[in-house]
């Protein structure tokens, strides 16, 4: 099974780009596919698609991506117009900008979270009916 595909999901089956544990990466990181990082990033990056960051992976940048899944540890804003996961070894220390979130047992998220779609309605006053 592919890193993003959940059983029965046919997305994502092909990763585009991997920053492997022994990459460093400075500056401006813009792709258009699914990458996976176990490295180190500094600067900025930004795909279209899918980013999973590994247990191991260093990120000291701002992510932007339509899926997030976070192993490692981000030091940025993170924004997403899909679901950011944070799983038990995950650590984010900024801001989140997403639609939707799941946070495990264990993972670190220090910043705001913003979640986008997901405003609530005016409360209706009491008693004001026109009745």
């Amino acid at each position: 099974m592919a890193m993003f595909q959940r059983e029965g999901d046919n997305e994502s089956k092909d990763v585009e780009t991997v920053i492997g544990s022994t990459v460093k990466v400075e500056g401006n990181f813009v792709g258009s596919g699914d990458i996976v990082v176990e490295g180190h990033v500094a600067g900025s990056m930004k795909t279209s698609k899918n980013l999973r960051i590994g247990e191991q992976a260093v990120i000291k940048a701002d992510i932007e991506a339509a899926n997030i899944i976070v192993a490692g540890e981000v030091r940025g804003h993170v924004t997403c117009s899909g679901r950011v996961e944070i799983l038990a070894s995950g650590k984010i220390f900024g801001n989140v900008d997403t639609q939707t979130i799941a946070v495990a047992h264990g993972a670190v998220l220090h910043g705001k979270v913003c979640m986008a779609g997901h405003e609530t309605a005016e409360p209706k006053a009491e008693g004001k009916s026109g009745k």
